[in-house]
């Protein structure tokens, strides 16, 4: 009998083994994972589903990556095989990765920065001693004989956006048209370089002028109007009213007002657009905006024979950290809109009007013209507003029976960063800010929720003091807990067993 409890017990360890083998094997063909974040960090989006779903020719991805690193950049790593599992899975067969450590092989170091993959000094402890140490933290997508490349991947990013981006950039084969007005005064696109680089990745941009009246509109996905400076003939204010009646979309970055360091005074502009602009319901006042959340800029002072420059406060560059829950401003943290204006709704029901970016809860206007004196001292009585909108969506039937959209901010300046070999590097969020406009007008894929996904952090510090221990002690003591009753679950067991072995016909 003693056998057969035997047999018994052994068929159940095969039989439990088998199971295990089987789990894994469908592990490996219908791999998933749960994510209870709340930011949804592990959770692949629509659009990258889309995109790999969709891919006709294979994509081949090589990871350069060195062992051996510091615990936030060996999770980098694992994040990153992690995501190009569940891309693989996706592509049906269309995306194939490696891993490569380049370790101390001088030949495939020199492949990868051959690649483009350039290795980068990290701080690695080693017997308590801090040391320095190269390291390839890359990856290099390739599809036929193009390829993208990622220099650096790093945990907390939009790590995502980055590869999907890039296989998407990749794949297109006719990339949608973006037109850029010009003829109006209008900066040239080498005037935004940064959005216009950015742009290139999925657009093909193109400038567009509206008294050339053989160009057909309707071949752009969306219209750039920023920064006119000059009057809008009737015609071309015609033109793009057809253009929204066939169900064409427009960005508009808008001076009504401009600011002038060189008489230290600010006026208005005024085109026609605005007037235009406003009879479609999208009101941009004729003010100065300001806001005690400000940029600064530099004060040349004088002390003795040595002059020097002190940065200075100055609320005519609103510092905008308000946005509404929209795409276009998803993700954003802060944008800075020199001299900008206010935007109010006057039309009606037959459009929806969404504000999406606002003033802080200090903050005024001031109507031009009107002159800067860069030592006053503002006090809160210079900001008695709050929540002043300075962008807007409009959408629905605009200027005719099609649906259309229009997305207008009440600075032109914002996404410009000059000409020449070193132009003004841009606040990130500026640059978000147009580029994920365009995308929401002009990309049906939905790239634009991945562009500013980011991981949100909650560290312990922010917390209140209760909370704060309470979820300390409760790191500290569940594991222990848990080892603790499994030990006693495992003795009552075994206590069990031994009672009923000492039972009188046990077997």
């Amino acid at each position: 009998m003693r056998t057969k409890g035997k047999k018994s017990y052994t068929s159940q360890v095969l039989l439990i083994t088998g199971i295990i083998i089987l789990i894994n094997i469908l592990a490996e063909q219908f791999y998933f994972r749960l994510d209870l974040t709340a930011d949804k960090r592990y959770t692949l989006s629509k659009a990258t589903k889309i995109i790999l779903r969709s891919l006709d020719e294979p994509v081949t991805i090589t990871a350069y990556f060195t062992q051996d690193l510091p615990p936030q950049l060996t999770k980098a790593r694992k994040d990153f095989r992690d995501i190009l599992v569940e891309y693989a899975n996706l592509a049906n067969g269309n995306l194939v990765y490696e891993f490569i450590d380049p370790g101390n092989d001088q030949e495939i170091e020199r492949k990868a920065i051959q690649e483009g993959i350039m290795p980068t000094i990290v701080n690695v402890r080693e017997k308590n001693q801090m040391t320095q140490k190269r390291a390839f933290l890359g990856a290099v997508i390739k599809m036929g004989s193009d390829k993208e490349i990622i220099p650096i991947v790093q945990t907390g990013t939009a790590m995502e956006y980055e590869l999907s981006r890039s296989i998407k950039k990749l794949s297109v084969t006719n990339k949608p048209l973006v037109g850029y007005m010009q003829g109006h005064g209008e900066p040239p696109a080498t005037a935004l370089q940064q959005v216009m680089a950015s742009l290139g990745v999925l657009y093909e941009i193109r400038n567009v002028f509206l008294d050339e009246t053989d160009q057909n509109l309707l071949l752009y996905e969306t219209m750039i109007i920023v920064a006119p400076l000059d009057t809008f003939p009737q015609e071309h204010l015609k033109r793009l009213d057809e253009y929204l009646a066939m169900g064409g979309n427009l960005f508009v970055a808008y001076n009504r007002v401009a600011g002038d360091f060189t008489t230290i005074s600010g006026n208005s502009v005024y085109t026609g657009l605005e007037d235009w602009l406003s009879g479609k319901g999208i009101f941009i006042e004729n003010n100065f905006l300001v806001d005690a959340t400000c940029g600064s800029i530099g004060v040349q002072q004088q002390s003795g024979v040595m002059s020097f420059t002190t940065n200075v406060s100055f609320p005519y560059i609103p510092v905008i950290h308000s946005f509404a829950d929209h795409p276009v401003t998803k993700g954003l943290e802060q944008v800075l809109l020199p001299f900008a204006s206010t935007i109010q709704f006057t039309g009606d029901t037959t459009v929806t009007y969404t504000p999406i970016a606002f003033s802080s809860s200090k903050s005024g206007t001031q109507q031009p013209p009107v002159f800067f004196d860069v030592n006053k001292r503002w006090t809160d009585s210079d900001f008695p507003l709050s929540g002043l909108t300075v962008a807007a969506v409009l959408t629905g039937k605009i200027s005719g029976e099609a649906d259309a959209r229009i997305i207008v901010v009440g600075d032109g300046d914002f996404p410009i960063s000059g000409e020449g070999p070193r132009p003004q590097q841009l606040q990130p969020d500026n640059v978000n800010l147009m580029v994920n406009a365009i995308d929401w007008l002009s990309d049906e894929t939905g790239l634009i929720d991945l562009r500013t996904k980011a991981i949100t952090a909650r560290p312990l510090r922010d917390l209140e003091d209760g909370r704060a221990l309470f979820l300390k002690w409760l790191n500290f003591l569940l594991p222990i807990f848990l080892v603790v009753a499994y030990g006693i679950f495992r003795n009552q067991m075994n206590r069990r067993i031994r009672i009923k072995r000492m039972e009188e016909g046990y077997v």
